[in-house]
């Protein structure tokens, strides 16, 4: 499929999570965008990002401090938030954006009017002493209670019922993204890290690749992917291909994608120790200075040396101290092509992040979830 042709994603009119077998009667499934399955990754990356650049961070601050744009969470949001609780964990959301112009457009197809949208959503909750973290993911098309909010301009934007999730950033932006993830957890947000879509491919090449095992053959020609059972190097493009893959594994739906992505990430991290990119100062200044024009930060960490510090404190979390798990939803009976929060359990994951504790099993048994684990690991 080429680029052109391609869907706007993360529409509130939108197909949603569900494959085909979860289709809602009498109701038509419209097609998918390739541009959100990128857009996943791309936020899944982010911790990675600030990891892999932290120590050229610190060395070129001058150079590259000037990357780094910000958002002035805290003004936009004022007192009306979650109490910030002091226990040493960190809670961080981490958003994948796509502003629909430049090299956006040109990876991802649409219509060049500047404007953004989020597709995807994961709370990093970093335990106290910052060697184990537990990841969230939060489907996009998840139908949410969306609370009124002031955005980053000082404008005000209506509540919203029954709205789906990812409308938070398009009607407002990061701050309503994080007041919204604020009002359905009661937890709240100490850092926004934002990444922005076109950013990824260049991020993985000049990581050199990212090595994966499948599992099974994955052949999509929409993703431009064809991948057969084994070991692999994937480019910047491949990488992308894999992520926006729908139909080449598992169910079709989103939440199967989730879980090729949170599969990409883990094998991401892996890599991370074993780059040697401080041996070499030009590849560490091109991977720093793609890291800090790719990533949206909150105001707190809108410098490159606080930038950096936040990611020391990251070094120590290796993938297998990463409990990933998708929020508790069920599909609409409703609508197929939405999916709806499992308050009760979601509420268990919440509290157990609020105490710092391991998030329960019971939290996340028998919710709806996709058919693709196990079919990417890292080798």
């Amino acid at each position: 499929m080429p680029a052109e042709s391609l869907p706007e994603p993360g529409t509130p009119e939108d197909s949603g999570t569900t494959g085909p077998r979860h289709r809602a009667k009498g109701r038509r499934r419209k097609p998918q965008s390739q541009r959100h399955k990128a857009l996943t990754v791309t936020a899944w990356a982010a911790a990675g990002v600030v990891v892999l650049g932290g120590t050229g961070l610190g060395y070129m601050y001058f150079k590259l401090n000037g990357n780094i744009k910000s958002v002035d969470i805290n003004q936009a949001l004022g007192t009306d938030r979650p109490l910030d609780v002091d226990n040493g964990s960190q809670d961080i959301l981490v958003l994948g954006s796509d502003t629909r112009s430049g090299s956006n457009k040109e990876l991802g197809g649409g219509t060049d009017d500047g404007s953004a949208r989020s597709d995807t959503a994961m709370i990093v909750h970093v335990y106290e002493g910052h060697k184990k973290a537990s990841v969230v993911s939060i489907p996009r098309d998840t139908l949410i209670d969306r609370p009124e909010c002031t955005d980053s301009e000082g404008d005000t934007h209506e509540a919203d019922d029954g709205a789906m999730f990812n409308s938070a950033y398009t009607t407002g932006g990061a701050a309503c993204a994080v007041k919204t993830v604020e009002s359905m957890t009661g937890i709240r947000m100490d850092h926004y890290i934002e990444v922005d879509f076109s950013g990824f491919q260049k991020l993985i090449d000049e990581l050199g690749g990212v090595e994966i095992t499948t599992t099974k053959n994955i052949k999509d020609a929409d993703s431009h992917l064809n991948l057969k059972a084994g070991e692999h190097r994937l480019t910047g493009k491949q990488a992308l291909g894999l992520v926006r893959t729908r139909h080449g594994v598992g169910d079709g739906s989103d939440l199967g994608r989730i879980q090729l992505q949170q599969a990409f990430i883990k094998a991401l991290v892996n890599q991370v120790k074993d780059i040697g990119v401080l041996t070499n100062p030009k590849k560490l200044f091109d991977l720093a200075d793609t890291a800090t024009k790719t990533v949206t930060t909150d105001s707190d960490l809108a410098s490159v040396r606080d930038l950096a510090s936040f990611a020391g404190g990251l070094k120590g979390i290796s993938s297998s101290k990463m409990n990933m798990v998708t929020m508790p939803v069920q599909y609409d009976p409703a609508d197929g092509n939405r999916v709806l929060v499992e308050k009760a359990k979601a509420k268990l994951v919440w509290d157990a992040l609020k105490d710092d504790k391991p998030i329960p099993k019971a939290a996340t048994k028998g919710t709806a979830t996709g058919d693709a684990k196990g079919v990417v690991g890292a080798p």
